[in-house]
């Protein structure tokens, strides 16, 4: 059963869909609900995390996965956009709202980068002095986007695979 807040997010996106054909609801497990139309999907979930509500908002689109993640709160936070970068395919992250002092989420999106090989646009409003809170929120977004099968598997998940 989704929680009100995740519920909330899922009506207030699909209130802003002005013009758009109707959205469809499909749950994906009992923690939260996936929306689809065409080349986006979106998913939204809560969850309880170290004494800490956390609501968690993921769209993916063809070439990009945009993720909020917020704390006991549906405040924007901060926002960074990282990709990958030519010729020799670094990743690159800014700091497109907020201010560049708090890095709470930069790496994160940096990582998410690495992991899905997708542009990622994250908003991030989580303590900034709570690097355990931060790597908890790390670890259950990348358990999610695997779940959803946008994390591309590792060259060692891989090998694996193949050898069973």
């Amino acid at each position: 059963m989704m929680s009100s807040t995740s519920e909330e997010l899922i009506t207030g996106f699909s209130d802003l869909a002005v013009g758009l054909p109707t959205w469809t609801e499909d749950r994906t497990s009992s923690s939260g609900g996936m929306l689809s139309q065409g080349g986006m999907q979106i998913t939204c979930f809560t969850e309880d995390l170290h004494d800490v509500t956390l609501h968690f908002q993921i769209m993916k689109f063809s070439k990009q996965i945009y993720v909020w993640v917020g704390c006991n709160t549906s405040k924007f936070g901060h926002l960074y956009a990282a990709a990958t970068t030519r010729p020799d395919n670094r990743v690159s992250v800014t700091s497109v709202l907020g201010g560049t002092s708090d890095n709470t989420g930069s790496s994160m999106a940096r990582r998410l980068v690495l992991r899905t090989g997708l542009n990622i646009v994250l908003a991030c409003n989580i303590p900034k002095d709570s690097p355990m809170l931060e790597a908890a929120v790390e670890r259950k977004l990348v358990e999610k986007l695997k779940g959803l099968g946008y994390i591309r598997p590792t060259a060692r998940e891989a090998n694996i695979s193949t050898a069973s």
